[in-house]
């Protein structure tokens, strides 16, 4: 089920080359491993993505309508879905998915609120300096479709953003290919959250939309959700002219951390998940015991004798699916942080404390009754999280990438005339005339 790696003895773990670092083994006198990693795109997915937000942007309607045809096998003669279909879809949901969501809804909402800063004021030296939030205007949401609907992923997103405050909130969604509808699950969902309008669009085209507009839809100002490898390059693309909620929301990741105590089947079935979602994706066992790696291994090939999607996943699993043996807690931590992957799972002993030392992973579950599926629906925190190693230097999805923070500067006469002199001496030292002028008139009159 998975390829193996033996990292043990190793002293260095990177997931790609690097040079020397000063006071250091020398790299030369090192043993260092280089751990794979699918290549993030080519050029040709690049071109495809640039060619695709150009066109939206030049022909609008017509080329979204055109390259849904042509991706998702679907003749549209619009694309905002009736806003009646949402509210038919919320009267028609069986009862315990309603439960399911609102019970979701009502964790996400309290974790978020927790984000919420109250506005701050500092005031010194006859300076005063208000500090407070403001949601953007409007927000764009992307869900992915085709493969599965992800209600789920509808209220991680529309949630945070209606917390943070943002008014308008659209969602894109492919269409189902057997109907050109979008899934009833996935329109109760938005209804529920607070979506206000949903379109039927996948893709890199989807964000370019929301990104530049077009006749049906209006532009947005921040776009977040997770999607396939096209629709993370689309938006890596169209950032700066809008922003991009959280890190590279791309192809699912995981790593499983497991000792002895692991039971083999709640490890395998935690790998597994993570694949079911599909292609690119990442899927890592790490332990230091032989006997667990052969256990584990073992109980996936079970699971996947009956599983419903064994071919998505053994597919997944042949590109991305690794087993590696370390000498110990400690070296399986240097693994994640190479790793930096979008969920951890740590089925092992003193989880809790191994948690503390990770410094790269977009969430952790800690224990053997904590496993990534409870984030990925009811937990609380978004199940948007950084992948493709983002996690470095970034996090889930939260409402403040729906928020900005302002800030308003008033100063008395006196505090000028104290802390003027400053920005004087700051001001000429960079040549910067003006700027020290502008405290010299002011000082100068006021005085």
């Amino acid at each position: 089920m998975l390829q193996r790696l033996d990292l043990r003895g190793v002293d260095y773990i990177l997931t790609k080359p690097r040079p020397a670092v000063a006071n250091r083994v020398p790299v030369d006198q090192a043993k260092t491993v280089v751990l794979p990693r699918p290549e993030i795109a080519g050029e040709a997915p690049r071109s495809a993505v640039k060619e695709i937000i150009e066109a939206v942007k030049a022909r609008g309607d017509a080329a979204l309508l055109d390259y849904t045809k042509t991706f998702d096998g679907v003749a549209l003669d619009q694309l905002r879905v009736d806003p009646s279909a949402l509210q038919d879809a919320v009267d028609k949901l069986p009862s315990e998915l309603r439960l399911a969501m609102e019970a979701a809804i009502e964790r996400i909402e309290l974790f978020h609120h927790h984000q919420l800063r109250e506005p701050a004021i500092v005031e010194t030296d006859g300076v005063r300096v208000e500090a407070y939030q403001k949601p953007v205007g409007r927000a764009g949401l992307y869900v992915p479709g085709g493969r599965a609907e992800y209600p789920s992923t509808v209220l991680m997103t529309a949630v945070p953003a209606r917390v943070a405050g943002v008014a308008d909130i659209a969602l894109c969604v492919p269409p189902n290919r057997a109907n050109g509808g979008v899934a009833p699950s996935v329109l109760a969902a938005a209804h529920l959250s607070g979506v206000s309008e949903v379109f039927a669009v996948g893709g890199a085209q989807a964000v370019a939309a929301m990104a530049y507009g077009t006749e049906s839809i209006s532009p947005v100002d921040v776009i977040a959700g997770p999607g396939n490898i096209y629709v993370a390059l689309a938006k890596q693309e169209v950032a700066g002219d809008v922003g991009i909620a959280a890190a590279f929301a791309g192809p699912s990741e995981v790593v499983v951390v497991a000792d002895a105590t692991a039971n083999p089947d709640f490890a395998a079935i935690d790998v597994i998940v993570q694949a079911e979602h599909g292609p690119d994706g990442l899927a890592w066992l790490v332990t230091w015991d032989e006997d667990v790696a052969n256990s584990v291994c073992a109980a996936g090939d079970r699971i996947l004798a009956s599983a419903e999607r064994a071919d998505d996943v053994r597919a997944t699993l042949a590109e991305g699916g690794y087993v590696a043996l370390v000498d110990g807690p400690d070296q399986a931590i240097q693994v994640v942080n190479a790793i930096a992957p979008e969920h951890l799972e740590l089925q092992c002993e003193n989880a809790d404390q191994l948690a503390r030392s990770v410094d790269n992973a977009g969430a952790i579950f800690c224990g053997h009754t904590s496993p990534a599926s409870l984030g990925d629906y009811v937990a609380g925190p978004s199940h948007v999280l950084p992948t493709f190693g983002s996690a470095r230097f970034s996090s889930a999805l939260t409402v403040t990438d729906f928020l900005k923070d302002h800030h308003i500067v008033t100063a008395s006469p006196e505090g000028l005339s104290k802390l003027g002199p400053h920005v004087v001496a700051l001001a000429d030292q960079e040549g910067l005339a003006a700027h020290a002028q502008s405290i010299r008139l002011r000082t100068d009159q006021t005085s």
